[in-house]
């Protein structure tokens, strides 16, 4: 992102009166209660479906020392290849799980979301030199966060995508060293999580933006220094050198651009890759921040620099497509918003601020922080009302065996609770997509093909499924298949005969 006015900054002293101000101060105040908001925004977020595979997974790679590459939950993909490219965040996940249990998971979840946030008002701050408007920048984070804080990979990805903008932004204005920063950035990120891909695009972005110099209008571009430029050019060479420290090499590095080119039904049907509903509250949220902008620009002849342009309408085309985007475009725009905001509102000056106010503001935050933090009992009650946990209770206590046919949104939970059951399918959806196994199974679960030839191919032994799946209506009435158990959540189903037709090996089930 471009220069933006420096913060005004209040002289640091030797007397206790200075150090007094800096530890009590409005910005670190702010960060106190944006570490609330986090806590409340998450405390009801446990039972995020994809936790348990994630969670299963880094307890595998934890105890036997080995990145697994193929998929190793299922038995109807046969063992297909898979990209690993989430693995340094599944270990961390289970790290928090092993010395923490449920309430480890949670503290991961709390600390991920307090650190984007914070770390979002700290880029809006340093970006817009005004720390009371940031305030804004950063509740713009929040709102469109919320469409995707859980205990998933992608917390760590978004916090390493606000690093790699405030790298980006402090080695333009204040010192290109800076973005030596990157490499060992993208080194630790292509291991956590898909979207490095994205950041990596932004930095070239920002990179071919700095040879451009022209004024058309409000929109402006600055060329760099050439010293600058080519400190970035360097730190963004070797950080494409760095996206190979991975297990698996190129196909980790290209992994992203399979979501888009061999995973249309993942990307049609999942919910969280639907395109954006304008009407939605935060697609109205959306249009609102986009119409902000504008009109400041419009209103006060604001300037709109070429690499805010760009960010921007990355963001918005993202969120746009795919709703799960929303989290990227907060994280775009709340820095531009925050800038063309500050001269609206006095600027943040550390000499007349108020360490009293702030002291008791802080120590508010402090108290609220435990007390909004749910307990275990809390937390064991989320996973139930999100999960099978009554149904795993029945399939362990009257020990069903056979194959096991399940709900997508069941499957991580299956592997986490039953292990020894391999699952149908879970959340995992790119091996499923490429293995073939997701469109039979969305067939399958949508009516729209024979029940029987998909339980009668795979020797399907037992069904567990969500009571409001189609398929728990269709189950009773086929032959052969009766009701074993059934809460307000879920329904277990039973086959009573065998299928008379002789058994397939997993390889040929796979290819059929």
């Amino acid at each position: 992102m471009t220069t933006a006015p420096a913060m005004r900054k209040h002289a640091a002293g030797s007397s206790p009166i200075g150090v007094t101000r800096r530890v009590f101060s409005f910005p670190v105040a702010v960060a106190g209660l944006l570490s609330v908001l986090a806590v409340l925004s998450v405390r009801s977020r446990f039972d995020d479906p994809d936790m348990w595979w994630h969670l299963k997974t880094g307890q595998i790679i934890w105890t036997t020392r080995t990145i697994p590459t193929t998929d190793i939950f299922s038995y109807t993909t046969n063992h297909h290849a898979w990209v690993p490219h989430e693995w340094l965040s599944q270990v961390m996940i289970y790290s928090a799980y092993r010395f923490g249990g449920y309430s480890g998971l949670m503290f991961w979840l709390c600390f991920f979301t307090a650190a984007i946030f914070v770390a979002g008002y700290v880029l809006c701050c340093i970006y817009s030199g005004n720390a009371k408007v940031s305030f804004v920048g950063a509740m713009t984070i929040w709102f469109f966060a919320t469409t995707g804080l859980a205990i998933r990979p992608q917390m760590i990805g978004y916090f390493l995508l606000v690093v790699e903008l405030l790298l980006l932004h402090i080695g333009r204005s204040r010192n290109p060293r800076w973005f030596f920063g990157l490499p060992p950035l993208f080194a630790v990120w292509v291991n956590c999580h898909g979207s490095f891909f994205l950041g990596f695009l932004l930095a070239w972005i920002v990179l071919a933006c700095s040879f451009f110099d022209f004024r058309m209008g409000l929109l402006v571009s600055e060329r760099w220094v050439s010293h600058s430029r080519k400190m970035l050019i360097v730190a963004l060479l070797f950080s494409l050198a760095a996206l190979f420290l991975n297990p698996v090499g190129v196909r980790q590095v290209l992994y992203p651009l399979s979501i888009t080119f061999r995973e249309p039904i993942n990307v049609g049907n999942v919910q969280e890759w639907l395109p954006l509903t304008m009407t939605s509250t935060r697609g109205l949220g959306l249009l609102a921040v986009l119409g902000c902008i504008l009109l400041i620009l419009m209103a006060r002849q604001s300037q709109f620099f070429l690499d805010e342009l760009l960010l921007l309408a990355a963001g918005t085309w993202l969120a746009m497509s795919h709703r799960r985007m929303l989290f990227v475009f907060g994280i775009l725009a709340a820095p531009i918003l925050s800038r063309l905001l500050a001269p609206l509102w006095d600027g943040y000056e550390a000499d007349r601020d108020r360490p009293l106010p702030n002291a008791i503001l802080m120590a508010a935050s402090l108290l609220v922080l435990p007390l909004g933090f749910p307990n275990r009992q809390n937390l064991a009650g989320q996973v139930e009302a999100g999960s099978p946990v009554k149904a795993v209770e029945f399939i362990q206590r009257r020990h069903l065996s056979g194959p096991m046919m399940n709900d997508y949104v069941y499957g991580g939970y299956l592997i986490w609770a039953v292990p020894n059951h391999p699952v149908f399918i879970d959340g995992n959806a790119d091996v499923f997509e490429w293995s073939g196994v997701l469109a039979q199974f969305g067939r399958w679960a949508m009516l729209q093909s024979n029940p029987n030839i998909l339980l009668d191919k795979y020797r399907i032994n037992f069904c567990v499924l969500a009571r409001t799946s189609p398929m728990a209506h269709v189950m009773p009435l086929l032959p052969n298949w009766k009701t074993a158990y059934s809460d307000d959540m879920s329904m277990i189903f039973v086959r009573t005969s065998e299928i008379s037709r002789p058994a397939q090996s997993p390889t040929a089930l796979s290819r059929n």
